[in-house]
């Protein structure tokens, strides 16, 4: 006989092994984007207060209310917009995030620094040199130099008598003008390097965002909250705006980026994947 067990091989109600009610709990909770949409109808505001509060694109709060996280353009953009909306509408984003992550597989992990420079450590293998074309090359040079030369002679006596002639004038010739040498002919403006493109009148505030370690989301918008720009800013690529008092800034991932602000590098310490919202004025760089 089973110690323990009924007759008919059943556990006793007090020895069944109790079910997890961790699925009903989570069955009841509600999703991220009911819950953030409820929180801002209580606080009394509208999706456009929101938006104006945390610089996210209306259409993308609408989505995220709808649980629709594709418009984000990723998990670490889905987790910041989270983390603003949360914060806007008066409620915690930490149990929004852990619900987040719970259902996408988990915290996104930074990006490493080792693809980006992938491309750079791929490099053409190393040729000689190619004789043929450097003989090609010397042939045409001294057989243009040769026809040059022939061309250049025969024109060379009617130059020296049109020299000589003008050096003695007479009373019913007058001797050709001769270029004056103080006015040289103005050289070509050079291409502006970074900072002289970064640098900006004192009157108004210049920033400049450069994709230099990858590519990154930026939004930028002026002291009236117009949009100047909103888009994927791929590496290599610049965008700089300006406007008489304030920019505002969000960077989808500011480890990926430089910026230079009215003239000046900004040494930042941002992490790979980090959201940032910045503002800067007229005067030294400030952080907003």
């Amino acid at each position: 006989m089973s110690i323990g067990n009924s007759p008919d091989g059943n556990f006793p109600e007090d020895e069944r092994p109790f079910e997890d009610d961790r699925d009903e709990r989570a069955a009841e909770r509600p999703s991220i984007g009911h819950a953030l949409r409820q929180a801002r109808i209580d606080a009394g505001l509208t999706v456009d207060d929101v938006s104006n509060a945390t610089r996210v694109r209306i259409a993308i709060v609408h989505a995220i209310e709808r649980d629709d996280f594709a418009p984000c353009g990723g998990d670490v953009y889905a987790r910041g917009h989270i983390r603003s909306v949360a914060r806007a509408v008066r409620i915690d984003p930490a149990p929004l995030l852990a619900q987040y992550d719970e259902a996408h597989g988990g915290r996104p992990a930074p990006t490493p620094a080792a693809p980006l420079f992938e491309a750079e450590r791929i490099r053409p293998e190393r040729r000689g040199p190619n004789w043929t074309a450097a003989m090609v090359a010397a042939i045409v040079a001294v057989i243009g130099f040769v026809g040059f030369t022939a061309f250049d002679g025969g024109q060379d006596d009617g130059a020296s008598s049109q020299a000589v002639e003008g050096s003695t004038p007479t009373a019913g010739k007058s001797p050709s003008p001769t270029p004056k040498a103080d006015k040289p002919e103005a050289d070509p403006k050079p291409e502006p390097s970074d900072s002289a493109i970064a640098a900006a009148p004192r009157d108004k505030v210049t920033v400049r965002v450069t994709a230099s370690n990858g590519r990154s989301w930026i939004s930028a918008k002026d002291h009236s909250g117009q949009l100047l720009w909103d888009g994927l800013l791929q590496q290599g690529q610049s965008k700089t705006f300006q406007d008489s008092s304030k920019i505002d800034l969000v960077l989808g991932d500011a480890g990926a980026v430089q910026l230079y602000v009215n003239g000046k590098k900004i040494k930042d310490e941002f992490r790979p994947g980090q959201v940032e919202r910045l503002t800067y004025t007229k005067g030294d760089p400030e952080v907003g």
